[in-house]
């Protein structure tokens, strides 16, 4: 078992620099490199380490340089969306364990490139999916397998968080978030709400994602925010997204089951990833944080709060990291814990917990999505990325952070 690694950050942005600070905080990693195009930001991270009282990383702009690098275990690729996997892929040909950040497909041609790549290399790369190891989702996990809920039947998830300012003033910047709301249609961030419900699910292991029908709503929220927030003579002020505001997916299971996925993200609303487990003795319900089930809850047709039900079957990951009082970091420990089973995956040799068969059911639904709306909501045909391997699962490794049933 190998003890310290040591990783690579290829785009510190916002979002990497956070994963950076909690990769920096484990002993048993090391931040050996930082890439950036912005070679004046990458130097102001790197002194960010220094400052913390850690080892000044080498930096560069070029992520080839990072590559060429003998020292280096594993990297983080938190670059834009539509870069990802062209990164990925060159750190998994290099040998490079890579743990790459969500976000959704551009083709289904570069999933079934990191599927090869992956099979062809063998080497391991993860999709950083921070939802999977929430306290809530890893304890309906638990549910499900228990019984629970019966025979799960339907489930529903989501990403519904409001972004319109966000979305709307990026287009002039050229912020790639704002650009793919501009020009595309479909459901483009997925894996928040998908990941942890495939892995409920049972998907690629003993069941499949076999059709998606997704349905999209007229795009007018972007629009109002800018007609109210910027001057009249701003050129911008007119855009017209081609976005949904709302787009509704429907995706049938080889097991049986509806799963329904909603991307929510230019109305005001409160943030939720909108789950639903409903099965034959029971459901429950994120919004509202309810539960009931069938001749245990304490009256009939009456929800009950679910966090007892949280408690009580606490998933032995967070039940360890409670107990000890550790302080496990932000977005409610998630960051941490799938950081922690990126690292552990490298210290072990083994295969990462959400691999690229994962990644590559889950992102392509962006795609999948597109195509759907495109044509008046007709299904579509998810590809078995798996090639079948789906019908014998792999079995559970023991690990704590292993999300297979």
């Amino acid at each position: 078992m190998k003890k310290t690694v040591n990783i690579a950050v290829i785009g510190p942005g916002h979002r990497g620099v956070y994963l950076l600070e909690t990769l920096r905080n484990m002993d048993d990693v090391r931040i050996v490199a930082v890439c950036d195009e912005r070679i004046d930001h990458a130097n102001e991270v790197a002194q960010q380490c220094v400052d913390a009282g850690c080892e000044r990383p080498f930096v560069t702009a070029d992520y080839h340089d990072v590559l060429k690098m003998d020292s280096v275990d594993g990297v983080i690729v938190a670059t834009s969306w539509e870069t990802h996997i062209p990164i990925t892929l060159d750190c998994m040909r290099a040998g490079k364990y890579v743990g790459f950040e969500v976000a959704g497909s551009s083709s289904i041609h570069e999933m079934w490139q990191l599927v090869d790549t992956y099979e062809k290399t063998g080497t391991p790369a993860m999709l950083l999916e921070n939802c999977c190891y929430g306290e809530t989702e890893m304890s309906l996990m638990n549910m499900v397998r228990q019984g629970l809920f019966g025979e799960v039947v339907s489930v529903e998830c989501g990403y519904r968080h409001c972004l319109r300012d966000g979305a709307a003033k990026g287009v002039a910047e050229g912020r790639f978030r704002s650009l793919h709301n501009l020009l595309r249609n479909g459901d483009l961030y997925p894996t928040h709400g998908v990941g942890p419900m495939a892995k409920l699910l049972g998907i690629n292991h003993g069941n499949r994602f076999l059709t998606i029908s997704s349905t999209a709503s007229k795009s007018c929220s972007r629009e109002e925010w800018l007609r109210n927030n910027l001057p009249a003579d701003n050129p911008v002020r007119d855009t017209r997204f081609n976005q949904g505001d709302v787009v509704t997916s429907l995706i049938r299971c080889a097991g049986g089951e509806l799963l329904t996925v909603v991307h929510d993200t230019s109305l005001p609303r409160p943030y939720s990833r909108g789950g639903t487990v409903q099965g034959t003795h029971g459901i429950w319900t994120e919004d509202g944080k309810h539960i009931y089930i069938e001749n245990v809850s304490p009256e009939n047709d009456t929800w009950e709060p679910d966090a007892p039900y949280i408690e009580k079957y606490r998933h032995p990951l967070w039940k360890k990291f409670i107990d000890s009082g550790v302080d496990v970091g932000g977005h409610g420990g998630m960051d941490y814990f799938v950081l922690r089973a990126f690292v552990e995956a490298i210290q072990n040799g083994t295969n990462t917990p959400i691999d690229v068969y994962d990644a590559a059911t889950w992102l392509c639904i962006t795609t999948l999505s597109e195509e759907s709306i495109a044509q008046g909501g007709a299904p579509v045909m998810f590809p078995d990325f798996t090639n079948g391997k789906y019908i014998y699962p792999a079995p559970n490794t023991g690990s704590d952070y292993d999300l297979n049933f």
